[in-house]
């Protein structure tokens, strides 16, 4: 019940959510794809979480890990902590809290301190989910948002198709094959024809600044 109001409530928030139930299955997962961040409980069906932990910092897995427990003595989250967790939250807490400490960890992950993106004359913010020209917000499609945020993470970054919709859809969900295409047409629709470049044969990326 937890997990499922946990994968619902941050897909929401704006984030792809992959979900397993239990060590065996996050190893194997963990070693065979890549992920931006690993939302670890400890309670873990078959295996405890920290020894989990310990075996992926061990594999050189440097994702960030945040620790979801119900352990809430000093010890523990000294011991989760010193495992290599980046950060620890006790329940019961707030979804809002979560996905906020979520923000936190990417933006470290991606090299930034600052909460909002700020490129060329556009500022994108995360927590709110606006995008700003000047005093001008531009409204954006939830998938809009979320790739015109990751283009933005490394702007000089090249990406792929495939690189994309691995960011942008989790399992199950289907994605159409001009997808990606569908949602570079009406980003550049709204912020420029220009704004977005592709880069024949290898991906997108946002235009370079002056």
């Amino acid at each position: 019940m937890i997990g499922e109001a946990l994968r619902a409530g941050l897909k929401r928030e704006g984030f792809t959510v992959d979900w397993v139930r239990d060590a065996a299955a996050a190893a194997s997962v963990l070693h065979a794809q890549s992920f931006e961040l690993l939302l670890l409980d400890l309670g873990l069906p078959g295996r405890d979480g920290l020894a989990l932990l310990a075996e992926l910092r061990a594999a050189g897995l440097t994702m960030p890990v945040l620790i979801i427990t119900a352990r809430d003595a000093v010890s523990d989250r000294v011991q989760g902590l010193d495992a290599g967790a980046d950060d620890y939250l006790v329940k019961p807490f707030d979804l809002q809290e979560l996905a906020a400490r979520v923000r936190a960890l990417l933006r470290r992950k991606s090299g930034r301190v600052a909460p909002l993106m700020e490129y060329l004359d556009l500022v994108l913010d995360p927590a709110a989910h606006r995008v700003t020209r000047g005093t001008e917000e531009i409204a954006l499609s939830p998938r809009e948002f979320a790739l015109l945020q990751l283009l933005l993470e490394r702007p000089g970054t090249i990406l792929s198709r495939a690189q994309l919709e691995e960011r942008l859809y989790g399992w199950g969900e289907e994605v159409e094959s001009n997808a990606i295409e569908v949602h570079i047409h009406g980003l550049r629709r709204k912020l420029g024809a220009d704004f977005i470049l592709n880069v024949r044969g290898v991906g997108y990326r946002v235009r370079p600044a002056p």
